[in-house]
């Protein structure tokens, strides 16, 4: 399966919802270039894995391999396509969304943006909140393919509050 999955997750406290905190949040990039090691790659799937965390300023951190556990990810080859589906978990931490689609169909040489959001809370600490993107190729790819548009582009991003 000729796949590449960057997996962003940005996460972030009630400190972090407004001022000076929020807009370096809000222009945290939502694709990153890939590693030298994702690209002319042909077989298992390649994960690159980026965590961004308000507790050092948003600042990127990124692991990679090429093994999707782990990946709240659903991937499915058949037909000549590749079916993605990210998983919403868990329940108790999903805002309200409108219902949720089946999925996208991958072609060769296509990638689709998939951002998810969420918000939890202990109950003795403030409200903590995760964004999700899923940016994921079918086929070959560059190094830049995260930079530019996708092919397809889904947000399931509900409010927080």
């Amino acid at each position: 399966m000729d796949v590449t999955v960057q997996w962003i997750r940005t996460s972030w406290t009630k400190r972090s919802r407004g001022g000076e905190a929020a807009t370096r949040r809000n222009a945290a990039p939502v694709g990153f270039v890939l590693p030298p090691s994702a690209v002319g790659r042909d077989g298992d799937p390649f994960v690159h894995a980026v965590r961004m965390d308000e507790g050092d300023d948003f600042v990127p951190h990124d692991h990679q391999g090429d093994n999707l556990r782990g990946v709240d990810v659903q991937l499915r080859e058949a037909d000549g396509r590749l079916r993605v589906l990210p998983r919403v978990r868990p329940m108790f931490g999903v805002p309200p969304r409108p219902r949720r689609r089946p999925g996208v169909r991958l072609e060769s040489g296509q990638w689709v943006r998939w951002r998810l959001n969420y918000r939890f809370s202990s109950g003795l600490r403030d409200w903590s909140y995760w964004l999700d993107t899923f940016n994921i190729a079918y086929g070959p790819v560059g190094a830049e393919v995260f930079l530019g548009a996708p092919t397809v582009h889904v947000d399931e991003q509900g409010p927080v509050r």
